[in-house]
């Protein structure tokens, strides 16, 4: 700007030649708005200031800007000739204008610049990305002296049209390959999804010595992310350093994901942070990263943050908020952020409304999920799937298999995670024969092979009914090595029918297959006892002590006024724990003339039945739903999370306080959620 104001000063800026240049500046710089009137400030614009301009808008990806100024200039009689023209076919690449770009084709033969190389490489480019493949390579072989670039081209050609066959053959043939022949080869594979050749080239690449830029990195990143390769995305980690990206947004944003997807959300904070990253993308992927690892204080927390500087959030942030908010069940969280939604207008993002309906769900709201549902304006099989399971979970089994055929009836196809949410929704409401018609006939209505989820679902729900030998049967028929989740399923079904024999083999697959977890030695105690077994239950306890596996504590929290209250069995630590036990002694009477007996024979202390009594009304779900009762306004929901399946005992109580009480109180354990409501549950007592 100020060598143009001497110019100007001097007089000289009528100079055809100086004008030209100055375009060609203001287009490089970007600033069009300058190039664009000294161009209607000329008397007779020549086709080299038209070709800056073009070039200019072309260079920043101004597609159409571009082609507005090459129809101009075309209606003005100035001709293209063989530099303007590769500006105008990146513009119609850009644009996806492959009419115009056949049209301008055709102006070419006409002018006859046809025999041009750099002309014939941007129409390879064109019609390869127009997905004209078999023009493209026509082209190609009509390029007289095939150059790099000219390789290069037929290379983007096949690699972004998923010919990837034919890609490694032209890259294979490249006498010299550079840069951009091996990030087009390598972008290649990691667009089709063949995330190990993408990855498996790079250090190929770099033996070779061409060096590496933003694309290759960030390229190389995004397929160790799905990978899940983190001792690769260390390594990758070290090269951005040494090659001084430690500070590129597109690299930092690679890692964050990258070490994210690798379960390494310490080390994706750590880069986050040192980076000092402050824009949006930055932000977006590690709340993420927070949001999938469970993290979802550390999610809500850095939403907080990013708002203090001023960062205005997109639809991809709401979006992991609300599955943040629902690790949590952080149902008032949700609410405030649901709120935030609307005032920006990003309810109509299919991602965040489906992220709104599931968040919704596992918080413990079913009629406020539904109601998202019904708002989201193109519902995908996300959005259904969402809802289906949703319903499932809190025990509206029917209500979920209706929602189902609304589905089919609306033309979406179900896909096999649909598929598991309609059995768990018959398991939950004992639907036996409609859970066997729907497993029976998946591969054949919905084109989708049972897997194995859908038939440990269907062990379950066999199990559960006490079809304890059509359970084992098809664990024996079925074409998968039975894992964890089918003998936890048998082992839950031995329970609850009394079943020793089925129990202990259970049992005994399952600690081959998980020894750290107590919840199997916990359950088969539970089993001889409830058989009278008090030797086999002495024995559990004592591979427990000598296996040293620790039976993990039963947690249990709630959400109030944004504040979370967590307890456990026994705490008199919470700031409001003499009103809590106070509430609990309260009810004892009113519980006990309801029916309410302790049930000590589900507790495995080695201590006395009336100290056994006392730490089972002592359980972390009921100090949570004491301290609810004193807590919330009479009436209101009381929602409780607990890290367990929820205790017989505690079920059987609570199904008694929610009628004494007159409240609805929500306890969402591991497996699902009870809705006790004047002293029924929504599980029907099948949890």
């Amino acid at each position: 700007m100020e060598v143009h104001a001497h110019l100007i000063i001097l007089g000289l800026h009528q100079d055809a030649r100086l004008r030209n240049l100055v375009v060609n500046v203001y287009s490089k710089c970007r600033c069009f708005g300058y190039a664009r009137k000294l161009l209607d400030e000329s008397p007779e614009p020549d086709l080299i200031s038209w070709s800056a301009l073009i070039s200019g808008y072309s260079q920043n990806g101004l597609g159409q800007e571009a082609i507005s100024a090459f129809r101009e200039m075309h209606s003005l009689g100035v001709k293209c000739n063989e530099f303007a023209f590769p500006s105008v076919f990146k513009a119609c690449t850009l644009t996806n204008d492959f009419r115009l770009g056949k049209q301008v084709h055709g102006t070419v033969v006409v002018t006859g610049f046809e025999n041009d190389e750099f002309v014939l490489n941007s129409m390879v480019v064109l019609y390869a990305k127009c997905g004209e493949i078999a023009d493209s390579t026509r082209i190609f072989d009509a390029i007289p002296r095939r150059t790099v670039v000219s390789w290069n081209a037929l290379l983007n050609c096949y690699a972004k049209s998923g010919y990837m066959v034919d890609a490694r053959l032209v890259f294979n043939v490249i006498p010299e390959k550079d840069l951009i022949a091996w990030n087009a080869v390598i972008s290649g594979h990691s667009h089709n999804g063949e995330d190990v050749e993408a990855v498996s080239l790079f250090p190929l690449m770099y033996g070779e010595g061409v060096g590496v830029n933003q694309t290759t990195l960030s390229t190389v990143l995004k397929s160790i992310a799905s990978l899940q390769a983190s001792h690769i995305c260390r390594q990758m980690h070290a090269l951005s350093l040494k090659s001084g990206f430690e500070y590129n947004n597109y690299i930092v944003n690679g890692l964050v994901d990258a070490y994210g997807k690798c379960g390494q959300s310490e080390d994706a904070s750590r880069v986050f942070k040192e980076s000092q990253t402050s824009d949006l993308l930055a932000f977006t992927s590690m709340i993420t990263v927070y949001s999938q690892d469970g993290q979802g204080e550390e999610a809500l927390k850095l939403y907080l943050e990013m708002q203090s500087q001023g960062i205005k959030p997109d639809a991809f942030v709401y979006s992991s908020l609300f599955n943040a908010c629902a690790s949590l069940s952080a149902y008032e969280q949700a609410k405030q952020v649901h709120v935030q939604v609307l005032k920006l207008g990003f309810i109509i993002d299919i991602f965040a409304g489906n992220s709104l309906v599931n968040s919704y769900a596992k918080c413990g709201s079913i009629d406020d999920a539904e109601r998202a549902f019904r708002e989201i304006p193109e519902r995908s099989i996300v959005s259904w799937s969402a809802m289906i399971g949703g319903m499932a979970q809190h025990g509206h089994g029917r209500l979920a298999l209706q929602m189902f055929n609304e589905m089919l009836k609306e033309g979406v196809a179900p896909n096999h995670i649909t598929l598991v949410s309609v059995l768990c929704a018959c398991n939950h409401a004992g639907l036996v024969t409609d859970a066997k018609r729907y497993f029976s006939s998946m591969e054949e209505l919905f084109s989708v092979q049972p897997m194995e989820e859908h038939y440990a679902c269907m062990i379950d729900i066999l199990g559960r009914a006490g079809k304890l030998d059509e359970a084992m049967e098809l664990v024996n028929t079925m074409p998968y090595e039975a894992n964890a989740a089918v003998w936890g399923a048998l082992l839950g079904a031995a329970r609850i029918h009394k079943n020793v024999d089925l129990g202990s083999k259970a049992a005994e697959m399952l600690i081959n297959l998980e020894p750290e977890k107590s919840g199997t030695h916990i359950l088969l105690a539970n089993i001889y006892a409830s058989a009278g077994m008090w030797d086999g239950v002495a024995k559990i306890r004592k591979v427990m002590k000598d296996s040293n596996v620790k039976k993990e504590p039963g947690m249990s929290w709630m959400e109030i006024k944004d504040k979370v209250h967590t307890f456990i069995v026994g705490d008199r630590s919470h700031p409001r724990g003499k009103e809590i036990y106070a509430k609990l002694e309260e009810l004892s009477e009113p519980l006990r003339k309801a029916g309410y007996v302790p049930m000590v024979e589900t507790d495995l202390h080695d201590v006395e039945e009336r100290e056994k009594a006392k730490l089972l009304y002592h359980h972390s779900e009921k100090l949570a739903v004491a301290f609810g009762l004193i807590a919330t306004p009479p009436g209101a929901p009381i929602r409780v999370k607990k890290n367990l399946r929820i205790c017989l005992d505690c079920h059987t109580a609570i199904k008694l306080v929610s009628k004494i009480a007159s409240r609805e109180i929500i306890v969402r354990d591991i497996n699902r959620f009870h809705h006790f409501r004047d002293g029924l549950c929504s599980c029907g007592d099948y949890w």
